[in-house]
């Protein structure tokens, strides 16, 4: 049975992980029969009321993550790629925003340490990273100068600005994904698109029948 870590970003698509997203991932890695454990960095986010989108007093981005992990979660410190054959980002603004600043700097933001550090140890190991709606920049911004290829769409805006990580960018379908085999990244658009839940359901799948297979 292969094992992969899943790294969320809070709960709530406009401040964390994006619900959906985050769900259909863990079901998608169920399908393939395969364990999965829940990480989140421990840090103070921004939140949004997603009804009003008024701002709301800060919360912690460890906690909001284990409502979708129903409380199965840890810190992201606490992972190590010597545990795991995979790694996957679920969407969602907060991995613009609590994982990296992307969504202030773009292609110079920084990245929260551990996440770069986790994203470059499975990397430097040969275990595959998937990557799912916004997610992807992150990636191009930790591994963008060894050429990789990801996908985000086609948001002609964000795809210009993850190329300028050295990254390479393939337009994709909703329910499709990209593979790059020589660095083991996939990548799917979900919500980047306005999608349905079948759709981005779809692509997911696919993403993770991909990671699975290759770890």
């Amino acid at each position: 049975m292969k094992k992969i870590a899943v790294i969320l970003s809070g709960c709530g698509f406009k401040d964390g992980s994006e619900i959906t997203e985050s769900v259909s991932t863990l079901i998608a890695l169920s399908q393939k029969n395969a364990s999965y454990k829940v990480f989140a960095p421990d840090l103070e986010l921004k939140t949004k009321n997603h009804l009003s989108n008024e701002n709301e007093p800060p919360r912690n981005t460890l906690i909001e993550s284990a409502r979708i992990a129903r409380g199965q979660i840890e810190n992201i410190s606490k992972l190590s790629s010597s545990d795991f054959d995979g790694l996957v980002f679920p969407g969602g603004f907060g991995a613009a925003l609590n994982l990296c600043n992307w969504a202030e700097k773009g292609r110079n933001c920084k990245v929260h340490p551990e996440v770069e550090r986790v994203i470059k140890e499975f990397n430097e190991n040969g275990l595959p990273i998937g990557a799912i709606c916004i997610a992807p920049a992150l990636i191009a911004r930790v591994l963008g100068p060894k050429n990789i290829t990801v996908t985000i769409g086609n948001d002609k805006e964000t795809l210009m600005e993850i190329e300028a990580t050295g990254a390479h960018h393939e337009i994709c379908l909703v329910d499709d994904f990209i593979t790059d085999r020589e660095n083991k990244i996939i990548t799917t658009p979900a919500y980047m698109y306005e999608a349905t839940p079948a759709e981005v359901f779809k692509g997911i799948s696919g993403l993770v029948n991909e990671l699975v297979e290759m770890a």
